[in-house]
Parts: structure tokens; C-alpha cells; sequence
């Protein structure tokens, strides 16, 4: 397909404009896709308000967006297993193939991927994209591309708590009720832990999580998270703990609710990516201490239970822009997170 396509590109901190790009071209294994909805993520912000996330480094102008889902309008002659009109959902990194943990399956920490929005890889926020088709995966006719964008998330969800081994009978706890917060609530219950508690500051965050199934919610501005968890627990603490907020103390305190032999799982950045924690706790407690980076081999996973009604995923969509508003929406969404949980924009 040839042509002009509208792009949302950032040509410095804090501004957005859209401008005008070719249609990409699609190679022998690609398949062209036209983007229909595009959540914004969390990375997607700090990149915004910020213009780095640790070692990675904008260099503008940049394009954001990785969160996406569309529609097939154009394949490669070696694509044989989607056709035009197909619904898809983009796994947004593509690897290597070769190095010692693409060949292990470990993919995601393949050092040679390339991510979408992930300096200095631009992003999607934009009409067109062309990907390798082997990571376009096909929606079913129940699942609509809106729920197909945030596959992405999800996947981060089901990454942490299988991570973490979360299974049936277990009790659990999440601090931080942002998107990676909900979703790995939500995937914490799909796996069949049916206790999950949420914790945050903000109580709009918290209303969604308990919305969205948590058994109790526990606003750490007014409790404190550690005696509140284990007194929910008649003094056991939990199983599992997700820690997606990148907050110091919210780590400090899972130490404190997990129960003896417990995991704790760690998601989320810290600003200066440096923490002090109780490790005398955890090591009083034979603490099991994990880490995630994205996922690996989630998103059939994680499409399967938005299909068979285990997630239902859009319910955490707080606010959707249109293309035409992207910039608004990225400035409100940089100021308003006490309301805005989730926000996606409809390209088409």
C-alpha cells in the first residue's frame, strides 16, 4: 500500500504534533496493519514528562505507543497464516533469534530486541505500521481490538503471577492500582487466587480495583499496609506479593505481609532505581525475591481469558481519546493520574 499516514510525533518534552509519514512497506514476513486503538502506558508518560526511563534516552523527535491492535490490510508473500481483514494484537519486540536466551526461550531479555517506543526504536501512535507477522496474533471474533491493545499490559499481568506461582488456595497481595497493578490482579484471580488485595494512595485507583474483583482495598495514606494485610490474614501474611509501584516503602511493607517461605515479585521501577528493604525480614522469613522484565510467550495465554470471559479486560479503561486529540490526551493523562487509571486512543 502506498501512501501518506498521520503519525503523533514528540518533537520535544511535554509536546505532541502529528505529521505526516509513508505507509511502511511491508516486507516478505510482515503483515501491514491498521492501527485501531493505542493504550498509553505508564512508560509512555515518563517518556513524555521526562524524555529518559533509566538508560534509555529520547532523542527527539520520537514517536510513543506500544500498547496496539488493528487490522490486517496488507501481507508479505511469505505470510501464510493471516489474511487481510484479520484482527490482530502486536507483541511490540522483536528479537534476535540467535543469542543464548532467544535459542533458551527467555526472549524477552534478548539485549538486541527491538520495542516499540523504547529509545531509540519510535513507537506506533500513528495510522499504519508494518510488523513481523509472527508476532501479529489473531483475535477471536468475541474479542475486540480495544480489549486487543491492552494484551499488551495483560501480558505483564500473567508474566508477574506466573512468575510468582500463583495458583488456586493461595492468598495474594498487589501494591499499586495503576494499569500493571489491575492487570495482575486480574490475572492473579484468572489463575484461581481468589483473595487479592490491592493497595495505593489514590482513590480513584482503588474504587477500579475493587471494581475489578480485589477482596479488599487499602488506601496506605490512611493504613498501614504490613498490619492491615496480616490482620486481614488473622496474622499469617500472604503467599504472594506483587509489587508494581516502584515505591520504596510499598517494597518495605510486602517484606512485612508476606507470610514464612512467601514471594515477592518485582514489576515496577523505582525513580532512582535504587532501594533500601528490611533483608533481615526477608532472610528471618526465607523470603523467595523475583523479578520481571515484559514477558515471554503470554499473549495466547492472555487472549484465551479475555475470549472465555476469565479477564474482562476493557472494564479497566478509565478515558478514551481520538487520534485528533493525542495531545491533549497525553497531557491530561501526565496531569490527572488520580482519575485517569487507563487511557487509550482510537486511531480509526
Amino acid at each position: 500500500m502506498q501512501g501518506k499516514m498521520k503519525v503523533a510525533s514528540m518533537p520535544s518534552m511535554g509536546k505532541i504534533e502529528i505529521i505526516e509519514k509513508d505507509i511502511p512497506r511491508v516486507k516478505n514476513n510482515e503483515v501491514l496493519v491498521k492501527l485501531e486503538y493505542v493504550g498509553i502506558c505508564g512508560s509512555d508518560l515518563h517518556y513524555y514528562e521526562h524524555g529518559r526511563i533509566g538508560n534509555f534516552i529520547v532523542n527527539f523527535p520520537f514517536v510513543l505507543g506500544h500498547e496496539c491492535s488493528g487490522t490486517v490490510v496488507e501481507t508479505g508473500e511469505g505470510v501464510k497464516h493471516l489474511k487481510n481483514g484479520d484482527r490482530v494484537a502486536l507483541e511490540p519486540g522483536k528479537t534476535c533469534g540467535i543469542c543464548e536466551f532467544c535459542k533458551t526461550g527467555r526472549y524477552n531479555l534478548c539485549k538486541d530486541v527491538i520495542f516499540f517506543a523504547t529509545p531509540p526504536v519510535d513507537g506506533i501512535f500513528q495510522e499504519y505500521t508494518a510488523h513481523e507477522a509472527d508476532l501479529c496474533f489473531k483475535l477471536p471474533e468475541n474479542v475486540n481490538t480495544m480489549e486487543g491493545a491492552l494484551i499488551e499490559p495483560l501480558s505483564v499481568g500473567f508474566h508477574a503471577a506466573l512468575t510468582g506461582g500463583a495458583k488456586l488456595g493461595q492468598t495474594a497481595a498487589v501494591s499499586g492500582s495503576g494499569c500493571i497493578g489491575l492487570v495482575s490482579m486480574l490475572a492473579l484471580k484468572a489463575l484461581g487466587v481468589s483473595r487479592v488485595f490491592v493497595s495505593d494512595v489514590v482513590p480513584k485507583r482503588l474504587e477500579k480495583a475493587k471494581e475489578l474483583g480485589a477482596m479488599e482495598v487499602i488506601n496506605v495514606a490512611e493504613k498501614n499496609l504490613e498490619k492491615t494485610v496480616n490482620d486481614l490474614t488473622n496474622g499469617n501474611g500472604v503467599d504472594l506479593f506483587i509489587e508494581t509501584s516502584g515505591v520504596e516503602a510499598a517494597a518495605a511493607s510486602a517484606i512485612g505481609a508476606l507470610k514464612k517461605g512467601g514471594t515477592l515479585v518485582f514489576v515496577g521501577y523505582s525513580p532512582s532505581g535504587m532501594m533500601n528493604l528490611p533483608i533481615g525480614q526477608a532472610l528471618d522469613k526465607e523470603l523467595t525475591m523475583k523479578t520481571i522484565f515484559r514477558y515471554r510467550h503470554i499473549y495466547p495465554l492472555a487472549i484465551e481469558a479475555v475470549s472465555t470471559g476469565k479477564i474482562d479486560i476493557k472494564n479497566i479503561v478509565t478515558n478514551t481519546f481520538d487520534f485528533s486529540d493525542i495531545a491533549n490526551a497525553m497531557e491530561q493523562s501526565a496531569k490527572d493520574k488520580a482519575n485517569i487509571v487507563k487511557a487509550v486512543i482510537k486511531i480509526a
